[in-house]
């Protein structure tokens, strides 16, 4: 046999073993280095906490991601619990390559048990080149980056029923003081001032801080997130009792005190929208605009609108912000290009141009953002001088971040009861220093 026909026959046999191995393979595994290869690069799988139409959005971000890279990105929902989801997957030795987690402090515990993978050069630059400083550090656990944040929340938004306010004949109050005057006006009118969302306990948090910071400041706010000072402080107690002005009087909430804790999030928001409304106004954040549009008839600025939160004792301005960041839980190269294009500001577009949603991305056109109200929002949180991002998520998930323990379930025990704030700042203290392990 000539030694070119060895090589004809050895070629050809290489070729048959190619074809074979890729007819023998199966289905895709969830998660982990299980992923098959596609065009670009080798599949995920990616986890979140999004349902409905925000993971509808979010999946435009990912075939967009598919479009641009090749590599097939599915998604997978985690459930409200995303720490116990992780836990689970992770001790199981399958988790999902990427995972937006919804709490700092969650980044924290996964890092510091060595679950997440280093942020990469490209995506670290992308960072650099596109987004203020505050979210790498918020992204980094004692120096090393670990994930990148890709949806921000302003969560110092005061939504209203306009038709409520004009039937009153009140306008957006200004300070806490005026607030609670125009509340008692639109109660006399036959509508409660508040719909509130006790149910879930992490609406409830939401209040506290935006208070905190108004009449503690930012720099305690700081120490109290940091457990640098107890949650028996009398800057607490201060921060309680102003919250008790507003709860402690039933009248103002729809449904009284039991009706707000068997009220959950959405449905806080579609009842001041209902016909007829049950209550004049919502709290929360921005992702409330996407809740009315999506859940009722309501059109922005014709039926609904909104206001900052309340100045209190002349504080200066402030937000409270939130967001989901993205983390790598597996080496694949892949899980690094998802979060390099997350960093890009054609991600943030894909989801930002369907509405509910805010982009840290600031090098993304605002005009993008489908209405007023949003791009509103989205500018002052880009530009506020005081901002904070939301205290409970930056606490260990089992004292900010557990349904029915911590900041949940102790803000619910106050909302049951506000008159006795040092009783429930005592269990708050309590709950972080079990938490904080001290």
């Amino acid at each position: 046999m000539t030694e070119r026909r060895r090589y004809l026959i050895w070629g050809m046999f290489l070729a048959l073993v190619m074809v074979l191995s890729a007819c023998a393979g199966g289905d895709i595994e969830e998660g982990g280095d299980d992923g098959g290869d596609t065009e670009g690069g080798e599949a995920i799988q990616v986890a979140a906490v999004w349902t409905g139409e925000e993971q509808a959005s979010f999946e435009a971000v990912l075939d967009a991601f598919t479009e641009e890279t090749g590599i097939d990105a599915t998604y997978k929902s985690t459930g409200d619990d995303v720490g116990a989801f992780l836990g689970t997957q992770i001790e199981g030795g399958n988790p999902p390559d990427v995972a937006m987690l919804p709490q700092p402090g969650l980044l924290r515990d996964l890092a510091a048990d060595g679950s997440l993978k280093e942020v990469g050069e490209e995506a670290a630059q992308g960072l650099e080149d596109n987004y203020a400083p505050v979210w790498t550090e918020l992204g980094s656990q004692d120096g090393t980056l670990y994930g990148v944040y890709f949806k921000a929340a302003s969560k110092s938004t005061w939504w209203y029923n306009t038709s409520v306010f004009e039937q009153a004949g009140v306008e957006a109050p200004s300070d806490w003081d005026e607030m609670l005057e125009t509340a008692q006006t639109v109660n006399s009118s036959g509508t409660p001032w508040v719909s509130m969302g006790g149910a879930d306990g992490w609406t409830l948090t939401d209040w506290f801080e935006n208070i905190y910071v108004r009449t503690a400041g930012p720099e305690m706010y700081d120490q109290l997130a940091n457990h640098e000072i107890p949650w028996t402080d009398e800057s607490v107690i201060t921060a309680l009792e102003t919250f008790g002005e507003l709860v402690g009087d039933e009248s103002n909430l729809a449904g009284g005190t039991s009706g707000a804790l068997q009220t959950d999030f959405t449905t806080s928001v579609t009842q001041v929208f209902s016909d007829p409304p049950e209550a004049a106004t919502v709290y929360e954040g921005d992702f409330v605009a996407g809740v009315i549009t999506g859940e009722t008839g309501a059109e922005a600025g014709t039926d609904f609108d909104f206001f900052d939160f309340p100045s209190i004792d002349g504080s200066e301005p402030a937000a409270i912000s939130g967001g989901d960041v993205a983390v790598a839980l597996t080496d694949s190269e892949s899980a690094q290009e998802l979060l390099t294009f997350l960093t890009t500001p054609e991600a943030a577009q894909a989801w930002a141009e369907r509405g509910g949603f805010i982009s840290p991305n600031e090098s993304m056109d605002t005009a993008v953002y489908p209405d007023d109200n949003t791009r509103q929002i989205a500018e002052a949180l880009l530009s506020a001088e005081v901002i904070r991002f939301d205290m409970s998520d930056l606490q260990p998930a089992e004292f900010g971040g557990t349904v029915g323990k911590g900041l949940f379930l102790r803000f619910q025990d106050f909302l049951k009861n506000p008159d006795d704030p040092e009783a429930i700042a005592k269990a708050l203290e309590e709950d972080a220093a079990a938490a904080f392990k001290e």
